[in-house]
């Protein structure tokens, strides 16, 4: 029995291939994208460990220890955004903490406890410059019963160089994914859009509108780039999931905030592209004569 050909729908060309390409380019995208998050929090975690030490006299009384607390809370480079923004630590307790650390008890052999008690003074990303840095210091040592001033010089430059080296590195890598992505998801489109240029010319030439022919071709890359955007997004959930579950200490660079934020924007990026890529797609064959399309 003679079977008939297969009808050509509008807008109906191939799509296991094109949602497979573009899932792929978005989940790559959007894993560097995890990536730049999971950097972003281990950047915090260690800007939250720069603190600075401020020892007090042996001498000072408790009301002069209040009054240096207060004056270090009223100063715009305390980062007060934490409740832990200025932390007393007590002689005693700094004694206790060095025994349980090293196993040597060194008042036994001392006769006595030679620490200070101590302030701990979380310091404002914003002023995590040498200068600023050694302006602090300079400031919290003229404080009446402040007896020395102490951070660690090395680690501030050094997070500071690092940082801006890999945003740098991360900058220039992001820029040519997102252009490799785009052009992928283009040409991917192309080339699905290739098998209906005949359908296309047919439709101009009983009269239909441009905006009616391209309408159903639109519609199903939306379809299609929205599909491969939840695809790639719970590519993205389940990689992150299982990236914690064998490496513990990325839990704690975890944010599901953001993680959904990247998956919102997969999500926006794959139908944007595609209707995008489509459209002008569709420009170029609806402009070629009957010679060109052959």
């Amino acid at each position: 029995m003679h079977k008939s050909p297969r009808k050509k729908n509008v807008g109906g060309y191939p799509a296991t291939g094109v949602v497979f390409s573009i899932t792929l380019a978005l989940f790559v995208i959007g894993l560097f994208g995890l990536l730049i998050t999971w950097s972003q929090e281990l950047e915090k975690q260690i800007r939250q460990n720069i603190r600075v030490q401020v020892y007090l006299t042996s001498n000072v009384s408790e009301t002069q220890r209040s009054e240096i607390r207060n004056k270090l809370l009223a100063m715009d480079y305390v980062d007060n955004d934490r409740e832990d923004a200025v932390t007393f630590i007590s002689r005693d307790e700094a004694a206790k903490k060095f025994i349980a650390d090293t196993g040597e008890d060194f008042t036994q052999f001392l006769g006595e406890n030679p620490l200070r008690d101590a302030f701990l003074v979380a310091i404002s990303p914003d002023f995590h410059t040498r200068e600023k840095m050694d302006q602090i210091q300079k400031e919290i040592r003229e404080m009446r019963g402040v007896f020395q001033v102490f951070y660690v010089e090395g680690l501030v430059e050094s997070v500071n160089e690092n940082i801006t080296r890999i945003a740098l590195v991360l900058a220039g890598v992001i820029a040519i994914l997102i252009l490799s992505v785009v052009l992928l998801i283009n040409n991917t489109l192309r080339i699905a859009l290739f098998s209906q240029r005949f359908l296309i010319r047919s439709m101009q030439l009983v009269g239909a509108r441009k905006w009616f022919i391209q309408r159903p071709f639109l519609m199903r890359s939306a379809g299609l780039g929205l599909l491969s955007g939840v695809l790639a997004g719970l590519l993205m959930w389940l990689v992150s999931d299982y990236a914690q579950k064998k490496i513990p200490d990325l839990a704690a660079l975890h944010n599901p905030e953001q993680l959904l934020i990247i998956i919102g924007c997969l999500l926006a990026a794959g139908m944007l592209i595609a209707v995008v890529s489509t459209y002008f797609s569709i420009r170029k064959y609806l402009g070629m004569s009957l010679d060109e399309l052959y």
